[in-house]
């Protein structure tokens, strides 16, 4: 019988510390069944901006943005997300050739944003660049540089470090207009952003000899800890933490798998320890199971994170209850570009 100990740590009720407000734009170029170019937007984790290059236009994806802006802000990122399209489809084609790649399913994304801690006010910001899945370029905020992990994107880091006016306008961006649009995102979205759903956890094993998984899914805010317990000490050998995954209800799932054999197991207590708001859940009791009976929630999320490798564009078919009683603002609003942060060309 599975047993699960909780442990309140302190009320933590209130969605209060860090926020994130982050942008993905994804190129892709082959034989695949999914838009040419996608933009997906989210704020501490909720989707709520969707843009793709068969529809041509920026729609919301949650009620309190449908109630919140006016059309000019759609028609703004509109215009930025469609002249971000070709200089992805045109980097593609160039880092295709560096690599000596002709044919094949091919990704170039970009993921850059900001993080807010509303009770420090410290501030951060990332932009990183990747292409089939693999890291490519990442911006340096302290040195205001690009810089590559590979040989392949070197020539982009000499040109675009070498354009000062686009090094420039980094600094501006991350440190006040990212920040000032993640604090009225958060506003708007204030009732559905600081919900808090506990996890639900379960360790699940296909058999007495296979590794086994913790997963925690359901929950929300996204901030997470998974870690496991040998005999009461801390455990951290033999473990893979996985990728946090989206939920179709706007909550999250996580995994960590713990890698032992059969008589290590058996000889010792282990314990997987979750954490979350405040609230710690600890199971050790593992649900044998098979690749038939796992749950729905898990396999949406291996399905999800294998996809998301290719396109991140499936996150902007999840689906979020709409929220209501939000009281809409002025349509207009300084005129400034939310997301117009897009790299040139390659």
């Amino acid at each position: 019988m599975q047993q699960v100990l909780l442990m309140l740590l302190g009320a933590h009720l209130a969605y209060a510390g860090t926020h994130s407000l982050r942008y993905f734009y994804t190129g892709v170029s082959g034989d695949i069944d999914f838009p040419e170019f996608t933009v997906v937007s989210l704020v501490d984790g909720e989707q709520f901006v969707y843009f793709d290059s068969n529809t041509m236009k920026t729609v919301p994806k949650t009620e309190w943005m449908r109630q919140n802006v006016g059309e000019d802000y759609w028609e703004r990122e509109t215009q930025i997300f469609t002249g971000a399209h070709p200089v992805f489809k045109n980097n593609i084609q160039v880092i295709k050739e560096r690599f000596n790649q002709t044919q094949g399913v091919h990704t170039f994304q970009q993921m850059y944003g900001c993080e807010w801690d509303d009770q420090t006010e410290a501030k951060n910001g990332f932009d990183q660049i990747g292409y089939d899945g693999e890291d490519f370029l990442s911006l340096d905020l302290k040195e205001i540089r690009w810089i590559s992990p590979v040989q392949q994107g070197l020539i982009t880091t000499q040109n675009w470090n070498n354009n000062r006016g686009f090094l420039q306008s980094y600094g501006g961006y991350y440190s006040t207009v990212c920040i000032e649009w993640l604090q009225k995102y958060i506003q708007y979205g204030k009732s559905s952003l600081k919900k808090t759903v506990s996890p639900q956890v379960s360790l699940l094993q296909k058999s007495s000899s296979s590794p086994v998984v913790c997963h925690a899914t359901g929950f929300n805010p996204s901030g997470i800890k998974i870690s496991w317990q040998k005999n009461g000490q801390d455990h951290d050998e033999d473990v893979e933490l996985g990728e946090l995954l989206p939920n179709a209800d706007g909550t999250f799932q996580k995994t960590s798998t713990l890698n032992v054999k059969p008589e290590e197991w058996k000889n010792n207590k282990f314990r997987c320890v979750v954490e979350h708001q405040g609230e710690t859940r600890a199971v050790d009791d593992p649900i044998l199971t098979n690749e038939d009976s796992l749950p729905i929630g898990l396999i949406v999320g291996v399905v999800a994170a294998l996809v998301l490798l290719v396109v991140i564009a499936v996150a902007g078919y999840m689906v979020y209850q709409k929220k209501k009683g939000f009281k809409p603002v002025s349509g207009s609003d300084d005129g400034s570009n939310s997301s117009a942060h897009a790299v040139p060309q390659a």
